[in-house]
């Protein structure tokens, strides 16, 4: 459900994705990177939700490679060494290492992290040891009722993933300041019929930026940048809500919105 690019920051919710079992319900939180010095309002409001994923979570996941690193003063380490929940180290692409590699990327975050409940060393790309996660997951779930009806897979709308999957392809398309300077809205969302009957959505989108420059550089010469944004946006939307989309855009400026609590509001932060 989360979009996913190469760039820092995609992440800018908090995401709920919910896992059923016969006798359990994982409610998975997945949240913004901590930014170690924010630099306006979104980014300090981003900060919030992952302080406030410690404090609601019954197990916390780090999830960590056999490159990324932390100096001890990040506040995404300091947070991990004051939870008292069970703590799962998960160290991703272990398929990248030899083993000796891996113990020794395993014993450093011991080091690290002295309250560390269990070590996953796992290949998320070849499906090695990821089963293991769930079942220790379970294991750690204090008993209780059900968050969610079973059937629920998420707390966010159809119109939130049409706005994260524009926003990703922005991500991919546009370079430098531009997709940090980007807002997606979905102004209006209809269920239609096209003329030979077939159901068809129709999808009006405001794309936000922030000047008059950016405007430009996003519908691109000749419209060829909103072109293949609108191409490229359409055939994930459409495969994600399983029929036919008409997706238009508007661009829209809205001056320093990353810093208006009033915009900040109104996209959801």
């Amino acid at each position: 459900m989360a979009i996913i690019s190469n760039k820092p920051q995609t992440t800018r919710h908090r995401m709920i994705g919910i896992v059923n079992g016969e006798d359990h319900q994982i409610v998975f939180s997945d949240t913004p990177g901590i930014i170690k010095e924010p630099s306006y309002a979104m980014q300090t409001n981003m900060n919030s939700y992952v302080f406030n994923s410690f404090e609601d979570a019954d197990v916390v996941l780090f999830m960590t490679d056999m490159v990324e690193d932390y100096d001890e003063e990040h506040p995404l380490i300091k947070h991990l060494s004051g939870t008292d929940k069970p703590l799962f180290l998960i160290i991703n692409k272990t398929d990248l290492s030899d083993e000796a590699k891996v113990m020794a990327r395993i014993q450093l975050w011991h080091k690290r992290l002295k309250n560390i409940t269990e070590t996953i060393p796992i290949s998320a790309l070849n499906e090695r040891n990821t089963e293991v996660i769930n079942k220790l997951i379970v294991k750690y779930l204090p008993e209780g009722p059900a968050y969610y009806p079973k059937d629920q897979l998420t707390d966010r709308s159809e119109r939130f993933f049409v706005n994260e999957i524009i926003r990703e392809k922005i991500l991919l398309l546009y370079q430098q300041e531009i997709p940090y300077s980007v807002e997606v809205v979905t102004h209006s969302f209809k269920k239609g019929k096209t003329k030979k009957g077939a159901p068809l959505i129709r999808i009006e989108s405001y794309v936000y930026v922030m000047r008059e420059s950016q405007k430009a550089i996003i519908i691109g010469k000749n419209g060829a940048g909103i072109k293949q944004l609108g191409e490229q946006s359409r055939i994930d939307v459409e495969k994600f809500l399983g029929q036919k989309v008409y997706l238009e855009f508007t661009i829209k400026v809205r001056k320093d919105w990353r810093n208006d609590e009033t915009s900040l509001k109104r996209f959801g932060y």
